[in-house]
């Protein structure tokens, strides 16, 4: 039997297995820690945007950690929203903010948390929605794909195919922009093609009903999800008659 731990968050008594991380004990007992690089498709988290620090306090030292990454070990008393905790969480928005001067998401978060009091001396940078939280690579790295990957240094660090050039890798999948948490992630699509990362892919549509499925590169089956429930059941129930 897994070992746990009697915990509390903000005053509210929690169980935690152990080794289980503090986001997921919060989340499991209705406590709300923003993030924006933690996502529940993963079992890796790299803790990239901080937003989701904490304060824990164990036999009586207290100290600011990564909730997304930090597994309780014993029991310890969580703060998510203290005063000291505001305040960083400002600075880090802040810092995100102005690295990613075009995202709504994190201009609103940074707006909430206020974010734009006092730090009007940081200098945007001309780098759009990305913040570099990695989502996007993980996810396409999980596809088996590795269309994708993070580029270049400082401040010319970004996502990208190699080269920037269209990758032969790349299927069309939208699995990175799906997961990205500023919509950093941008591609078109009509009745015919979808485009992403510099490549156009025609799109394969359901032979029953013409539904669009995803592009032809992925698609695997001729029919979509639901018409082949359809079949499967009238199958059945064909085969029923006769029993």
């Amino acid at each position: 039997m897994d070992k746990t731990y009697q915990i509390t968050i903000d005053g509210k008594a929690c169980t935690a297995r152990h080794g289980e991380f503090l986001w997921d004990v919060a989340k499991r007992n209705g406590v709300h820690i923003p993030a924006l690089c933690r996502s529940d498709r993963f079992e890796e988290h790299r803790a990239c945007c901080r937003v989701c620090i904490v304060e824990v306090t164990v036999r009586g030292r207290t100290k600011v950690v990564t909730s997304c990454v930090y597994p309780v070990e014993g029991e310890c008393q969580v703060v998510t929203d203290s005063p000291r905790i505001r305040q960083e969480r400002k600075v880090l928005m802040a810092l995100l903010a102005a690295r990613a001067p075009e995202s709504d998401v994190i201009r609103n978060m940074a707006s909430f948390m206020g974010a734009g009091e006092g730090y009007g001396r940081l200098k945007p940078l001309d780098t759009g929605k990305c913040i570099l939280c990695g989502l996007c690579v993980q996810a396409c790295e999980s596809m088996g794909t590795g269309a994708i990957s993070t580029v270049n240094r400082g401040t010319e660090k970004e996502v990208n195919t190699p080269y920037g050039m269209a990758s032969d890798a790349c299927i069309g999948c939208l699995s990175c922009a799906n997961v990205c948490p500023t919509g950093a992630i941008e591609y078109q699509q009509d009745e015919e093609t979808r485009t992403i990362w510099n490549r156009t892919f025609p799109l394969a549509r359901c032979s029953q009903c013409g539904q669009v499925m995803d592009t032809v590169d992925m698609a695997e089956f001729e029919t979509c999800d639901e018409c082949r429930k359809k079949a499967i059941a009238d199958q059945l129930a064909q085969a029923y008659r006769f029993v």
